[in-house]
């Protein structure tokens, strides 16, 4: 079952950057006062398809805890800095 979980939570990710990316091409269009329609509209469907796949991965026995976009973002996922060495001349 750890593979289905596994599994899931890759589809639940892609999703995710797959929505900032729709989300940032709406603010766009509608920063240039365009129709945004579309984009929007596709957004609610991938909101509909991530409750989906939350429900199926709560089912599956998944029961950690779903960072949030924001709380990705604003992870530091960079690696620690080394300490820099002192030089004695």
């Amino acid at each position: 079952m750890d593979n289905r979980i596994n599994e899931i939570r890759r589809k639940i990710s892609v999703l995710r950057a797959e929505m900032v990316r729709v989300a940032d091409a709406m603010h766009d269009q509608i920063r240039h006062d365009l129709d945004s329609t579309e984009s929007a509209l596709q957004l609610m469907a991938m909101r509909k398809e991530l409750a989906a796949l939350v429900a199926e991965w709560k089912a599956a026995g998944g029961s950690e805890h779903l960072p949030t976009i924001q709380e990705r973002l604003n992870a530091n996922n960079r690696p620690a800095q080394k300490p820099k060495t002192v030089t004695h001349r």
